[in-house]
């Protein structure tokens, strides 16, 4: 198991997926090239996000009206949303840790919808937020 380390968070990848940066985000993708995860993180200057925060940001941030879930992703808390749209299959969620902030899109062909989903719900499960930013007041 390989772990991607970024400044704010952690992830553990399985061999198999492979993980790049690409200007403000990260991207994350299986070697089958099923689909691909875009990771981007965000900080809010002042306090900490809450819950309803999180949901109203995922909501303005949306194209289209979702049934937005609440979810745990390892040390995250927020919320999620799955669509077919334009004939790709889309998972997002919005999950905060204090200030933190990560917007996360998982996305495929609307033909292999479903195919990594269980692979995709245990890689986010070991998003961890780094040592540094969890001693962070």
């Amino acid at each position: 198991m390989n772990v991607l380390e970024t400044e704010w968070w952690t992830l553990a990848l399985p061999p198999e997926w492979w993980a790049d940066s690409e200007d403000d985000s990260i991207l994350v993708g299986d070697r089958d090239d099923v689909g691909c995860i875009e990771i981007t993180t965000l900080h809010k200057e002042r306090g900490e996000f809450d819950l309803q925060e999180v949901r109203d940001i995922a909501v303005a941030e949306s194209d289209s009206p979702q049934d937005w879930r609440k979810v745990n992703l390892g040390d995250f808390l927020g919320v999620s949303s799955s669509f077919v749209e334009e004939s790709t299959a889309i998972r997002e969620w919005c999950v905060m840790h204090g200030a933190l902030l990560l917007f996360i899109t998982y996305s495929c062909d609307e033909d292999n919808r479903g195919m990594d989903d269980a692979a995709v719900d245990e890689l986010l499960d070991t998003l961890l937020v780094t040592s540094e930013q969890a001693a962070a007041p």
